[in-house]
């Protein structure tokens, strides 16, 4: 979308137009939950009898116009991350939405930048997982060329970034930044969880904390992708990347294999004890005491996460989160934590992903095959995370 389509939007709900209710949709109206965003430029629209005011992440309360039998209001938000919103409606709340995405310019196409291509969907039977089907996609930038090898990076979930704009976004923030130059030329591998008949695998391939499903993608996704493009071998010009059981995923690959991956993207991460088989098998919520009581390991490694996540059977998502954070600050891992008020969202890492993908791939060298990544020296004179605030008195 173009800076044109916010001001027609906006257009639509200064004349009262009809087609503010289409697009919109009319059931979002009414429950208070419709918005329209183009970068940090968000328009809220709501159905409502008596005059609504808006509040937008627990700030001060806003009027709204009317205008065809809606109230709408604009508002100018920060980029690269989520916000929230409600309506106060005689004194009630009513409707609102959590993490709504804000994207920042790389997030969007760009005049003169080339498109990268994506493959797939591909299906590929498992012999590792006996049986098990998995779709994936390669996205190869414009910029790749078969005589040099090129890095790779491997999502969990891949049917998500499949489609070009939402939810992610993710194929044109790697055009625009593959194109200035702010991060390497990687493949990018798609991969979603297997099925193995009627049976979804994406617990026991994502929560398991064993080496199965690193030696799965070395062994048969990436040897398959590597049969028709030119691939780095190398750890140091590898990354992995996943959200929520994806992202402990991710990051189990990264340790227990750091020859296969050294820069691990975590979002919203199920460090929880989902497949935890007490004497039998560790689960994702061992990994804060694991880190601190093993020799560190050669990595990377960007958390993200927020105060509203889940809290279930399992586990605590965000206490967890930020034991893992404070783990690697303790062992001096360069890491990089994002603490925010979000929920159990993708958005939150999808908005902020320009960021994420340049913090990951800083400094990298496509003449090494490996370097050491020490912790920021700044890091080493900041606090330890705390959790400050409760949701009680």
């Amino acid at each position: 979308m173009s800076a044109a389509d916010f001001a027609e939007v906006l257009k639509m709900a200064r004349s009262g137009s009809p087609e503010l209710r289409g697009l919109l949709t009319e059931e979002k109206l009414k429950k208070g939950t419709a918005w329209f965003a183009q970068g940090g430029d968000v328009l809220f629209a709501v159905e409502s009898a008596a005059t609504p005011w808006l509040v937008i992440d627990e700030g001060a309360q806003t009027g709204m116009k009317k205008a065809g039998g809606l109230w709408y209001a604009t508002a100018k938000l920060a980029t690269g991350r989520t916000h929230n919103f409600q309506y106060m409606v005689a004194g009630k709340p009513f409707g609102g939405a959590t993490d709504m995405p804000a994207f920042g310019p790389d997030s969007y196409e760009k005049p003169g930048v080339p498109k990268g291509k994506l493959e797939g969907k591909l299906v590929h039977e498992s012999k590792i997982y006996p049986g098990m089907k998995s779709d994936y996609w390669v996205y190869v930038p414009a910029q790749y060329d078969a005589n040099r090898p090129a890095a790779v990076m491997v999502w969990q979930d891949g049917e998500v970034l499949a489609p070009r704009e939402m939810p992610s976004r993710a194929q044109i923030v790697f055009d625009n930044l593959t194109h200035e130059k702010k991060i390497p030329v990687i493949v990018q591998v798609f991969v979603s969880p297997g099925m193995t008949g009627q049976q979804r695998m994406r617990s026991i391939e994502y929560d398991t904390m064993d080496d199965r499903y690193p030696v799965f993608l070395r062994d048969e996704i990436l040897a398959e992708v590597a049969r028709k493009y030119n691939l780095r071998t190398d750890g140091y010009s590898r990354a992995i990347a996943g959200d929520s059981s994806g992202g402990i995923c991710a990051f189990n690959a990264a340790y227990t294999h750091p020859e296969l991956f050294t820069r691990v993207l975590s979002r919203i991460g199920s460090f929880t004890s989902i497949q935890w088989k007490p004497g039998v098998l560790d689960g994702g919520n061992v990994y804060p005491f694991k880190i601190r009581k093993e020799p560190k390991k050669n990595i990377r490694v960007w958390l993200q996460d927020g105060a509203g996540d889940l809290e279930n059977q399992f586990g605590s998502w965000p206490a967890q989160n930020v034991a893992m954070a404070n783990s690697l600050k303790m062992m001096g891992y360069d890491f990089h934590f994002v603490w925010g008020n979000g929920t159990h969202s993708r958005n939150g890492g999808h908005a902020e992903l320009p960021e994420e993908m340049v913090w990951l791939w800083r400094g990298y060298d496509a003449a090494k095959t490996g370097d050491e990544f020490p912790q920021d020296a700044a890091e080493k004179d900041r606090p330890m995370f705390r959790i400050k605030g409760l949701n009680r008195e």
